[in-house]
């Protein structure tokens, strides 16, 4: 996990919300939900409880109205001056008015206003607006019913109040307030509260960010680290350093315990199987018995003189046969091959089943030349040990023997063509157990490089190859100079086959070129039938190679039958 704050991490391109971060959500949504209805029904009692408590108001309001009409109406029986008694009634009213729209009115049964007082200059009527509230008082009258509570509509907007017939002046006194006076009141209150929930609500959200961030943070890391070891295809154990002891934690340790499990079975099955079907179970894809016929270039390595080496050092053999192998298997790995198989002192590498720059027969000669100089590497090595041993004293003839013994020399062969290369063996879904599998490669071609590697004790070069594998790496690199070695028809075959060897214009003495230049001059008289001529240039060369050739010819003559084919009797 990077140390950049970010709030959710990717697989793909699927977002992966923290679990703190679902909880935090689904914690805040219920308590604002829950914050809100409670405040909105309390806002509802409120009003009720307002209204309730307005009605008192204006019940006690009224009382005073309608004695202070009484006293009037004494007033006007006396002085006559109805307009004085009005005023009157307007200035009692007014006195008790609380609200910027509260109305006090004395309206006549046929709509007639007496009097009308209101804290709002607008509200100056002439005659009732309601006609219907004013015939639901009427008819409420007619039964009786002489006060009580009303409800009227003036300009859609609606009032609510109390009236009581007042029978000295044969009007209904009204005291009324405006219905959305009181809603207002109740949505500023409303408002108020709904922001102090708000940011309560925000410095709740922070708190609780940095609380539960902390309290998960062994699963963040979790995550995160689960995704890398996803990126990566490994799994490694989960730092646990300083958790808490909790059900996160103990599912971390579940999953460390796992994770060394798996560890270890996908370390066993990377050592026994190839990369290629490494690579494609890390994919998730399914290995089953399949194979298809694929044009690969095979590399076959064997110990000489293996027989010998095992003779004297019995057991110690696989330790010699591990040091060999670790360099070998990483030069193969290194140049893009698979290893086959291991057959005792013999390997098969497989190139071509693996994306790589350069061409399978170029890799697998590359292989070649670096298992070559690692055994050489080796056998330095050893020699450096013996030289400290005898300076002080010589090696005795048991020391002599093991000394031989490990200095391990290798021959390369190696061909190219179509095979067949899969996995064969039994699959047994019901029963894993009864189930094995091995991925192999078959073919001529298999053969052929086993074969090919044989002649390198033959020729005394260290490297052979087809001439499939020359014409593959002539066509994209110049770095190998191929020289013709022979011409031989393998044992079980009726053709004869030109072997080459790969000289590595790089890393090999250059003054080796015109040798086996001149070698090729002489391989030339020798499949033409010239043999004196042959023998001569072999024997001006100096090589290895011209061993085979000399001990072949001799001081005879060309066979009546020479083809310039030499047919191999062994394997």
């Amino acid at each position: 996990m990077s140390g950049k704050f970010r709030i959710f991490s990717r697989v793909g391109k699927t977002a992966i919300i923290p679990l703190r971060m679902k909880i935090l959500i689904i914690f805040l949504s219920l308590i604002i939900l829950s914050n809100f209805a409670t405040n909105f029904i309390s806002v509802q009692l409120t009003q009720k409880e307002i209204i309730n408590l307005n009605n008192t108001i204006m019940v006690q309001q009224l009382k005073e109205l309608f004695n202070n009409a009484a006293s009037q109406f004494q007033i006007f029986a006396y002085s006559g001056d109805r307009e004085s008694c009005n005023e009157s009634m307007r200035n009692v009213a007014a006195s008790g008015f609380g609200n910027p729209n509260s109305i006090a009115v004395g309206v006549n049964d046929d709509g007639r206003i007496f009097f009308m007082a209101s804290r709002n200059p607008e509200s100056d009527w002439d005659v009732f607006p309601d006609s219907d509230a004013l015939s639901r008082l009427n008819a409420q009258k007619s039964l009786g019913i002489e006060e009580g509570s009303v409800t009227f509509v003036v300009d859609e907007t609606e009032y609510f109040g109390v009236y009581k017939f007042q029978d000295d002046w044969n009007y209904y006194i009204i005291r009324a307030e405006r219905r959305s006076d009181l809603d207002e009141k109740n949505y500023r209150i409303y408002g108020y509260i709904s922001i102090l929930i708000a940011s309560l609500t925000i410095m709740f959200i922070v708190i609780g960010y940095f609380i539960l961030r902390k309290e998960f943070h062994l699963l963040s890391k979790i995550t995160g680290e689960l995704i890398e070891m996803q990126a990566k295809k490994q799994l490694r154990l989960i730092d646990l350093t300083g958790a808490p002891n909790d059900d996160v934690t103990y599912l971390a340790a579940s999953f460390n315990s796992l994770s060394s499990q798996m560890n270890s079975l996908l370390g066993t099955f990377q050592k026994f199987v190839s990369k290629d079907i490494v690579a494609k179970a890390y994919k998730g894809l399914d290995v089953g018995l399949e194979g298809s016929q694929q044009e690969l270039t095979m590399l076959f390595s064997d110990v000489k003189s293996f027989t010998y080496r095992t003779e004297t050092l019995g057991n110690d053999i696989i330790e010699v046969l591990n040091v060999h192998y670790n360099r070998v298997i990483q030069n193969v790995h290194d140049s893009h091959g698979i290893v086959g198989s291991i057959i005792g002192d013999a390997i098969l590498a497989v190139y071509g089943t693996l994306g790589a720059e350069k061409s399978k027969s170029y890799n697998a000669i590359a292989s070649a030349w670096s298992i070559t100089r690692s055994t050489a590497e080796l056998r330095a090595e050893m020699l450096g040990r013996r030289q400290k041993i005898e300076a002080t004293r010589a090696l005795t003839e048991s020391e002599e023997r093991v000394f031989q013994a490990v200095l391990v020399d290798v021959g390369v062969g190696i061909d190219g063509g179509n095979v067949f290369y899969g996995t064969i063996g039994r699959n047994d879904s019901q029963d894993p157990l009864q189930a094995h599998m091995a991925n192999t490669v078959i073919g001529d071609t298999v053969n052929s490089a086993s074969r090919l590697e044989g002649l390198t004790r033959i020729y005394h070069i260290p490297v052979v190859v087809s001439e499939y594998v020359k014409d593959e790496v002539e066509r994209e690199s110049s770095r190998y100079r191929f020289f013709e070695i022979d011409t031989v028809q393998v044992k079980g075959k009726t053709q004869g086959k030109k072997i080459y060897f790969p000289f590595d214009t790089e890393t090999m003495d250059s003054e080796l070129i015109g040798k086996y230049e001149r070698f090729e001059e002489g391989l030339a008289a020798y499949y033409s039938g010239e043999w004196p001529s042959a023998r001569k240039i072999f024997k001006e060369t100096g090589l290895d190679v011209t061993q085979v050739f000399l001990e072949r010819m001799g001081n005879r003559s060309v066979p009546d039958n020479w083809s310039g084919i030499w047919a191999m009797t062994t394997k």
